[in-house]
Formats: C-alpha cells, sequence, structure tokens
C-alpha cells in the first residue's frame, strides 16, 4: 500500500519494536522511565545515558539528572502539578470524606 504522502524529506526510522529497545535500557534508566510523570521514549533516554556515561557520570547521577531535566520541562507547564498546587482548593475537604 502506497503512502498518502508526496513528500522529498526522508521518513523518520521508528525501531521494528518498541519494546525491544525499552528492553534492551539498563535497569536502573528502566524502572526511572516506569515511575517518570513524562512519556520519554527509550531512543532518548539511551542517548542521554550513553552520553552520561562516556563523561563518567554514575548511574545515579544520571537518574538525577533525567529527573532535574523532567522537573524544568514539568515546571514551564502551566497545568503541570506545580502550577496547580499553587491555586487555592474550594472544598476541599469535600473530597476527603
Amino acid at each position: 500500500m502506497r503512502r498518502n504522502v508526496a513528500t522529498t524529506l526522508r521518513r523518520r526510522r521508528r525501531p521494528a519494536d518498541p519494546m525491544q529497545a525499552y528492553d534492551a535500557l539498563p535497569r536502573p534508566l528502566r524502572a526511572w522511565m516506569a515511575q517518570a510523570a513524562l512519556p520519554w521514549s527509550p531512543a532518548s533516554c539511551r542517548r542521554i545515558w550513553a552520553k552520561a556515561r562516556s563523561e563518567g557520570a554514575s548511574p545515579d547521577d544520571i537518574l538525577a539528572r533525567l529527573t532535574r531535566a523532567e522537573q524544568r520541562t514539568l515546571s514551564r507547564d502551566r497545568l503541570s502539578l506545580s502550577a496547580t498546587s499553587r491555586a487555592p482548593l474550594a472544598n476541599h475537604q469535600e473530597y476527603n470524606r
């Protein structure tokens, strides 16, 4: 089946199996991605991990770096929890009953 796209631009290559790319990541990085607030791609995490390891960073330092990057991104989002937590909730006790 041909695509309905007329372009001379190269298509992005995607991994054949995204779960295989995820499973190939180091265990601490997979654990961090599982609890991350943002949907990080395995490719971007692998790139950050490899660069930091080549610079001599420890796994804990890399995970801290990823956490800081995620926090910076979330702080720019006006709908994030940090932005909404500044506004008082009306009748928040009703939800705790």
